[in-house]
């Protein structure tokens, strides 16, 4: 199968052969429009095809959410299920379960900071985050340019894009 862009050279070559043959309009119209008919069909099957890879992408992204809560349950579930553990074993007094698998034993944690009225701390134990690095104001940027302005640094580009209907 020939690729788009082989065809797209054919054409565009075969434009120009024409182009330099003494030819009539009709003639050359004829031709092209049986290359550009090649052209149109592998350019929708390409666009198919770049629209079947969105999809399955969409859905990957949705499986990824799926997913992501699935594991947050189960994380949940599994801390939920060593609480019930610990709590059974501290009703019953029981400070240590040996078995052949691992071994279980009630401890204490280090101690753990409750800040329970934070606008009565002292600035010295306040901390700052650190302030992100300032970033270009493209509509500003763009804004400026436009108007005829001079910006360092920034200039306007103009790309092409597709747009699919």
């Amino acid at each position: 199968m020939t690729a788009l862009y082989d065809i797209a050279a054919e054409y565009r070559e075969a434009a120009e052969k024409l182009a330099e043959l003494d030819l009539d309009e009709q003639t050359i119209a004829d031709t092209l429009e049986g290359l550009g008919g090649d052209l149109q069909v592998k350019a929708q099957n390409v666009v198919f095809f770049a629209r079947n890879l969105e999809a399955m992408a969409e859905a990957i992204k949705k499986a990824e959410g799926e997913m992501a809560k699935r594991r947050k349950a189960m994380e949940n579930r599994s801390a939920g299920l060593l609480r019930y553990v610990l709590d059974s074993m501290q009703a019953a007094g029981v400070t240590k379960i040996e078995c052949p698998h691992f071994r279980l034993s009630v401890r204490d944690n280090p101690g753990a900071v409750d800040v329970f009225e934070p606008e009565l701390l002292p600035a010295q134990f306040m901390v700052r985050p650190e302030l992100p690095p300032p970033a270009p104001d493209k509509k500003a940027i763009s804004a400026a340019l436009k108007a005829g302005d001079d910006v360092p640094g920034a200039r306007l580009t103009a790309g092409k894009r597709l747009e699919v209907r």
